[in-house]
């Protein structure tokens, strides 16, 4: 059985993945993110995975939220449960910067994506996921490394900022494996590759 490799991302009507402030810029993903259907959909995307990949930014400002949240009593469940997963689970970071990381079952590397991917492949273990990580997800897209996208498409339009389907990426066909409304307005969706 290969190791299935999913993109998890959530993405403004306008293709965004952040807005026109920057790579910081996704406080219009908060309302959407926290709502039950998201946090449920969180969940079902991430039970299956035993390594999660990371880029250098998410990495960082993921270490200073999720690790603390497994323990915080006033947390939801769904969050308590991910940030358990998120501390416990295999953490590949992909920088030229980084050197180490110091979130428990971090490494970090200086390498292609795709090649990383194709190396875990081969080896044991449970599904790949990316999380939110638009450069990872981008670099494997155009390598026809992803078998399933999972997208939150939340209904902003934010006018600006990093898109994640730039053009240039080759062309690709997909399934709708899954549909879930939110309360927020979002729907989270679930896209299988259709290879020939």
């Amino acid at each position: 059985m290969t190791r299935k490799v999913t993109a998890n991302i959530t993405l403004s009507l306008d293709g965004r993945v952040n807005g026109a402030g920057g790579d910081y810029d996704m406080s219009w993903i908060v309302p959407h993110a926290i709502t039950e259907a998201s946090r449920d959909h969180m969940i079902r995307v991430t039970s299956p995975a035993t390594t999660i990949l990371l880029g250098r930014k998410n990495y960082e400002g993921f270490g200073g939220f999720w690790p603390a949240v497994a323990d915080d009593e006033n947390a939801a469940p769904q969050d308590r449960a991910v940030s358990k997963w998120m501390n416990e689970t295999e953490k590949v970071v992909f920088s030229t910067t980084l050197t180490e990381g110091p979130w428990q079952n971090s490494r970090v590397v200086d390498a292609d994506p795709a090649d990383v991917v194709k190396q875990l492949r081969a080896e044991e273990g449970g599904d790949i996921i990316v999380l939110a990580s638009g450069s990872v997800i981008k670099a494997l897209l155009a390598a026809d490394e992803v078998d399933q996208l999972s997208i939150t498409l939340a209904p902003e339009l934010v006018g600006g900022g990093a898109r994640l389907f730039e053009d240039g990426l080759p062309g690709s066909s997909w399934r709708l494996a899954d549909s879930t409304p939110t309360e927020s307005g979002a729907v989270c969706l679930l896209f299988d590759r259709v290879r020939s």
